[in-house]
């Protein structure tokens, strides 16, 4: 196996491993294992298991946006975008561990601070498609994009906060699930929220 493919293999089998078990509890011992590979072959191509998780982010996030841009590529308004992130979500999230987040801010800054690099990235999306809904006449006008998309990121992150909702209480799923129909429905107009739920009883399916 060439070199770039051996490497591109640890990768995905790491974010397998981290998605489904969070990052903390996965160690080198693990990755090896899952991969059938030595823990020398890891260390070959990556200095520690923090390098590791950066490099795994970074292939993540760079798969995740390409896979939303082609949603808003796909997209005939702002309304069947959103729905088609809802569903691309539900499916996210069932293969997500709630722990992911939070570990990487307490044990990986470099991780992290990627993470929130690309969170304007994230921010600059929300604020076109609302910028396009209001545009439309599917959203309030009188909301604020920039305040909205603020919002829009901290409930993402508040999912994620075992303190804000702990395991034992709350469905990792649901919870995301339930902040983002309220964040889409707080947007909407009546003309909007008609669409919306229309678009929802089609079940539509992303196209990537």
């Amino acid at each position: 196996m060439e070199e770039t493919e051996l490497r591109k293999k640890i990768l995905e089998g790491t974010e397998e491993l981290f998605m489904r078990y969070g990052i903390r509890s996965v160690s080198m011992d693990d990755i090896a294992r899952h991969l059938s590979v030595s823990k020398k072959t890891l260390y070959q191509h990556f200095a520690d298991k923090d390098e590791l998780v950066f490099r795994m982010s970074e292939m993540y996030l760079e798969q995740s946006f390409k896979q939303y841009d082609q949603i808003e590529k796909d997209s005939k308004n702002s309304l069947e975008e959103l729905s088609k992130i809802s569903v691309c979500m539900k499916v996210e999230m069932e293969n997500l561990n709630s722990s992911l987040l939070f570990d990487l801010q307490k044990y990986h800054p470099q991780a992290w601070n990627l993470w929130n690099g690309h969170k304007e990235k994230i921010g600059e999306a929300v604020v076109r498609n609302i910028q396009q809904g209001i545009a439309d006449g599917y959203f309030r006008p009188e909301i604020n994009p920039d305040v909205m998309a603020m919002a829009r990121l901290v409930l993402i992150e508040a999912a994620f906060n075992p303190a804000t909702f702990p395991k034992d209480r709350f469905n990792f799923v649901e919870v995301q699930t339930q902040l983002f129909e309220l964040f889409v429905y707080g947007l909407c107009s009546d003309k909007g929220k008609k669409i919306y739920q229309k678009y929802k009883e089609a079940n539509y399916q992303p196209s990537l």
